[in-house]
């Protein structure tokens, strides 16, 4: 109550959001920027906090809702003039790293995996088993590119070469990010911007990261033992709760496992 009384100051307090899963997949408490707004909002407006931290723990996702929520996220601090610190849990990896980015700080554990700086874009060719099957594919278009990369069709060079040229520009945005935020701190590591990853320790060493250590542990050293959290997370709806998910969530969540996979989580 004590914060409620005029003229008494507080303690100093700490907003925590928690950034967890793949990012912008459309299943029901995925990242994303309309999902995750009022959170932002409410953390970074709420009770005047002395700091924001984000706990990410995302192998990545949408190139677009990536580069939506942190630039929310920096809106939101540079207008309310809050600092962010970001905690890395076991990833924050590709578009999880893009948010990561979006903080002042970034803190890890010594098995966290960051970076995966890069893009990609994943799918399959059912033409041959089509054609066994007797199954002809009718495509009817007004233009020549619309059926580009359809998985009902044999790839072309010309579609390749015009999807390769989509993911360069989309790569040299997210280095464009990441060269902005980290700026002086990140090393002449060749590896940097192809989509490697590092652990721990020596994410801090390419600049990735600034320092290994846990939310409450750093907090408190910054703000004092009396620091108090408050924490903002996005709430499951109630038939998700009680385990009656839809057929678009099972999906949701098989695609976020194999995202979660590829680090070998």
């Amino acid at each position: 109550m004590k914060r409620f009384i005029p003229f008494v100051k507080s303690g100093p307090s700490v907003s925590i959001v928690r950034l967890q899963g793949s990012i912008g997949l459309g299943g029901r408490g995925s990242l994303s920027d309309a999902a995750l707004r009022p959170l932002l909002e409410k953390a970074f407006k709420r009770g005047k906090p002395d700091a924001v931290a984000l706990e990410i723990n995302s192998p990545g996702g949408s190139p677009v809702q990536s580069s939506l929520i942190a630039a929310r996220i920096r809106r939101l601090a540079d207008e309310n003039k809050v600092p962010v610190h970001a905690f890395v849990e076991d990833v924050a990896a590709s578009g999880g790293y893009w948010l990561a980015t979006a903080a002042d700080e970034i803190h890890v554990d010594q098995s966290s995996i960051l970076g995966s700086i890069g893009v990609i874009s994943a799918g399959f060719g059912a033409h041959v088993f089509l054609t066994r099957q007797g199954i002809e594919r009718r495509v009817h278009t007004a233009s020549k590119s619309k059926s580009m990369m359809d998985p009902f069709k044999p790839e072309t060079e010309e579609d390749v070469a015009r999807l390769d040229r989509l993911l360069g520009q989309l790569h040299e945005t997210f280095i464009a990010q990441v060269k902005a935020r980290r700026g002086d701190k990140l090393s002449n590591d060749p590896e940097l911007f192809t989509g490697e990853v590092w652990l721990g320790q020596n994410a801090v060493d390419v600049g990735l990261a600034d320092g290994i250590g846990h939310l409450a542990a750093v907090m408190k050293d910054r703000f004092g033992d009396k620091v108090q959290f408050r924490r903002y997370e996005q709430r499951r709806p109630l038939l998700q709760r009680f385990g009656m998910t839809l057929a678009q969530d099972a999906i949701t969540g098989i695609e976020e496992r194999a995202d979660f996979a590829r680090f070998g989580l």
